[in-house]
């Protein structure tokens, strides 16, 4: 099965930096997109950015300029590199990659921001 992994999340004072990793694992055919989504306590999950298999991406507004989202296709890792963070990043962060054959969600990783 096709298995998805977030690491690097954890507890970081506003302005700091964390670095997420995603491995993924299992049985690949074509991996059409990758995407990195957030779920805050008491709101709906939201998407925070995509890289497609071409390696365009595209983030959510209040994420531009902010975050990154690259890969390692050697290591089948996508990464979201998180700058100048606030509290309002609170979340717990989900990875998803999809394509012909999957669409594939991680157990998330949890990331606090305090003021």
């Amino acid at each position: 099965q096709v298995q998805l992994v977030e690491s690097g999340g954890g507890w970081v004072q506003a302005g700091g930096s964390l670095r997420l990793s995603c491995a993924v694992s299992g049985r690949i055919n074509t991996i059409n997109n990758e995407y990195w989504y957030r779920q805050a306590p008491g709101k709906q999950r939201e998407m925070v950015a995509r890289i497609t298999s071409g390696g365009s991406v595209d983030y959510a507004d209040s994420m531009k300029g902010r975050f990154t989202i690259s890969r390692n296709n050697a290591e089948n890792t996508v990464f979201l590199q998180m700058s100048s963070l606030k509290p309002e990043d609170t979340a717990v962060y989900y990875c998803n990659a999809d394509g012909p054959d999957y669409d594939v969600w991680g157990q998330g990783t949890q990331v606090t921001v305090s003021s």
